[in-house]
């Protein structure tokens, strides 16, 4: 995509939107497809830097401005579509700004009926035509399909005598019935990075890039990924055992992930976020030890 600097954004700006180019600009740490900046108090920018990232922001922009206003969390939404244009040929967004801390840095401590709520409302049955995702939505086992590729990979992130444990949640996961119910709205990519927090309380979601349609277990990994007790979250969003079992599932998924990339931050390696690891060694932690 090549590199985005402030003198860019700002002509963009002054091309596309000219009543917001005069507010301040600053860029914002963090990101994964897009790179953020902060436009004035109450607006962001975010540019593409991946090349599946301007898919992603046209997909945002036609769907969450219908979703958000039912939800009861704070979310970014668009409100202006940038256009391809000779100084940078590819589609960029600004959104509202959601003020907080990313979990990451200052993690989930309390009131976990906020995220419960949240879900509760985001999960309302999706249209025919909502976005499907390769990667999201599915049972697990439609993901992993073969047990030593999972096995493989788990040796790869976490110490040797996690693996027992590991495998018998995601066993579980793989054997449970899968979702037989009308297709959900997802968020689709619940982890520390994408809410934020204030006096850790859950104030916000963030990062739509995955919004898809399918089974809300791989949101609902989001109980042992954010908050400190799923317990208490079941209380306020019950669902069937099948459900939190495959949810257990994506859980172990999503904390290894974190670990991985996590471990890539501490060495360097593009795209690593070294304060990934802890959270994905907390999740991975409290979900092993949630299981029967």
């Amino acid at each position: 995509m090549g590199s985005v600097n402030e003198s860019l954004v700002r002509s963009l700006l002054e091309e596309q939107h000219p009543d917001l180019a005069d507010l301040d600009l600053r860029p914002v740490e963090g990101g994964w497809d897009n790179q953020m900046w902060r436009l004035g108090e109450d607006l962001a920018v975010r540019m593409p830097r991946s090349q599946r990232a301007p898919d992603l922001l046209r997909m945002e922009y036609q769907w969450l401005p219908t979703l958000a206003p039912d939800l009861s969390l704070p979310v970014p939404v668009p409100v202006r579509l940038g256009r391809p244009s000779p100084h940078f040929p590819h589609t960029w967004l600004i959104t509202t700004w959601i003020t907080g801390d990313p979990a990451d840095l200052s993690p989930v401590t309390r009131d976990p009926h906020t995220l419960a709520d949240f879900l509760t409302a985001l999960h309302r049955p999706a249209p025919a035509d909502a976005p499907v995702n390769p990667q999201r939505g599915m049972h697990p086992l439609d993901l992993i399909k073969d047990l030593d590729d999972f096995e493989r990979y788990a040796r790869s992130t976490v110490d040797p005598d996690q693996i027992p444990r590991i495998l018998e949640v995601w066993q579980a996961a793989v054997d449970a019935p899968h979702w037989h119910h009308t297709p959900v709205w997802l968020h689709a990519d619940l982890h520390p990075a994408n809410v934020v927090t204030t006096n850790g309380a859950l104030t916000g979601v963030v990062d739509f890039g995955e919004l898809c349609s399918g089974d809300p277990a791989t949101d609902l990994c989001a109980a042992w990924v954010l908050l400190p007790d799923a317990t208490e979250f079941f209380t306020g969003y019950p669902t069937d055992k099948a459900t939190i079992q495959r949810s257990r599932g994506w859980a172990v998924l999503r904390s290894l992930g974190l670990i991985e990339i996590g471990r890539a931050g501490e060495q360097g390696l593009p795209g690593g976020k070294p304060t990934w690891k802890p959270a994905g060694e907390k999740a991975l932690s409290r979900v092993l030890a949630s299981f029967p």
